[in-house]
């Protein structure tokens, strides 16, 4: 066994590298090539998609930072807006209250009027019937006094006494 494999074979050699070289051009014609192509295009395919995805993660911040500036914009907008309502209802509430107080104030105005209106009625009315009573009474009196003609004349001579000429 150890013959064999001392023996070297020039013609076997020269054959198994032409064979070799015709197997790698061969190779090299129909299979480097597309095996080749395929792995640059898997190589380009990988480079976009991590270029894509840099891309996409440098636009999530930015859309990230949007997002909270828009956020802030309108915590901010809410605050100034619910600010505002509350000074618009501290407002309203004050100009009610005023309006309030102006109307009280007129309705005891008016009520004071009324009072006194009807005070000076009811004295009005009170010095009439004190007016009607004692005509009322005077004339009884009066007709009582002189149902007799002898008093009359000596009413009337008394009064004339006290009547003093010019």
């Amino acid at each position: 066994m150890e013959a064999l494999l001392n023996q070297f074979s020039y013609g076997l050699f020269f054959w198994q590298l032409i064979i070799l070289l015709i197997v790698i051009f061969i190779l090299g014609k129909f299979a480097w090539k597309p095996i080749v192509n395929a792995l640059e295009e898997r190589e380009k395919g990988i480079s976009d998609a991590l270029a894509s995805a840099e891309k996409a993660k440098l636009e999530m911040a930015r859309l990230t930072n949007e997002n909270e500036q828009l956020l802030k914009e309108a915590r901010e907008e809410r605050d100034a807006i619910l600010k505002e309502a509350k000074v618009l209802k501290d407002k309203i509430v004050a100009e009610a209250k005023e309006t309030a107080q102006a109307e009280g104030a007129k309705l005891i105005e008016a009520a004071k009027r009324e009072i006194e209106d009807q005070k000076l009625k009811a004295l009005a009315e009170v010095k009439n019937q004190v007016s009607t009573l004692s005509l009322e009474i005077a004339r009884k009196v009066l007709t009582k006094e002189f149902e007799d003609q002898a008093k009359q004349e000596a009413y009337v001579a008394d009064l004339l006494k006290d009547v003093k000429l010019n």
